[in-house]
């Protein structure tokens, strides 16, 4: 059984993370905020099945496919920069922190398209809401967890946070799948929530300084089958991109 997520009505998203540290619109809340329908975000759903293989995975697995850019936000204004590795350090990611690694870039379709700029808008207004209007340094990803190896892990790492100010988490799809639950948890304390987002395009934002998250394993919904779970990921954070000292 699915369990449901505590949907935030649009506009009170950043009160919520204010006083929770994450919140949770449904697809249609996130398309009031775009002003744009959630049938005009169904064009980007076939960039999914184009992701290379995730060559990084430590723990020598196979079920986790991915793409990457970078863009600095500033205001309504959405910059491109120059293709660059993901890194993160060992404290935020001990599996496999402390790597350059370097991922396929986003495709030009998707980051010419005019939705995708406001999408970007949309998250740097809560971490703006709720760290102070200012440049953020935006790190997009393209996930697919699928079930090839039997068992996919969005989160091999564990329940962490990434070093940044905000995260953002969006389903895209889920297809002939069991798990991937997602669980918040205070960083700070025991309080922890524990959900299932399973509506294309619902979204969820963190305040990385506040709650750690994971997302449990997939496993095919029937015997013998398989399945994938598509996500969309950003990161926000503020005075630059995560990179190696020195």
């Amino acid at each position: 059984m699915l369990l449901s997520p505590p949907i935030c009505p649009p506009g009170e998203q950043d009160a919520a993370l204010a006083e929770l540290g994450f919140s949770v619109l449904a697809a249609d809340g996130v398309a009031e905020l775009l002003d744009a329908p959630v049938a005009a975000l169904q064009r980007w759903l076939p960039f999914w099945d184009d992701l290379p293989p995730d060559a990084y995975l430590k723990d020598g697995g196979r079920y986790r496919r991915r793409r990457h850019g970078c863009f600095i936000v500033n205001g309504e204004s959405v910059t491109p920069q120059p293709h660059r590795p993901h890194w993160q350090p060992v404290e935020y990611n001990a599996l496999h922190g402390g790597l350059e690694r370097h991922f396929e870039p986003l495709p030009e379709a998707l980051v010419s398209d005019p939705l995708w700029a406001r999408w970007l808008v949309l998250g740097a207004q809560r971490a703006s809401a709720l760290k102070g209007a200012q440049p953020w340094y935006v790190e997009a990803h393209l996930f697919r967890i699928d079930t090839t190896d039997g068992i996919g892990r969005p989160t091999p790492e564990g329940a962490h946070r990434d070093g940044v100010d905000l995260v953002e988490v969006t389903l895209v799809s889920r297809h002939q799948i069991k798990g991937g639950e997602t669980r918040v948890f205070a960083a700070d304390g025991r309080e922890g929530l524990r959900f299932t987002l399973s509506e294309p395009f619902s979204t969820l934002w963190l305040d990385d300084a506040r709650v750690i998250h994971e997302s449990t394993p997939i496993q095919p919904l029937l015997p013998g089958g398989s399945g994938h779970r598509d996500t969309l990921v950003l990161t926000y954070r503020a005075g630059g991109f995560q990179g190696p000292v020195g």
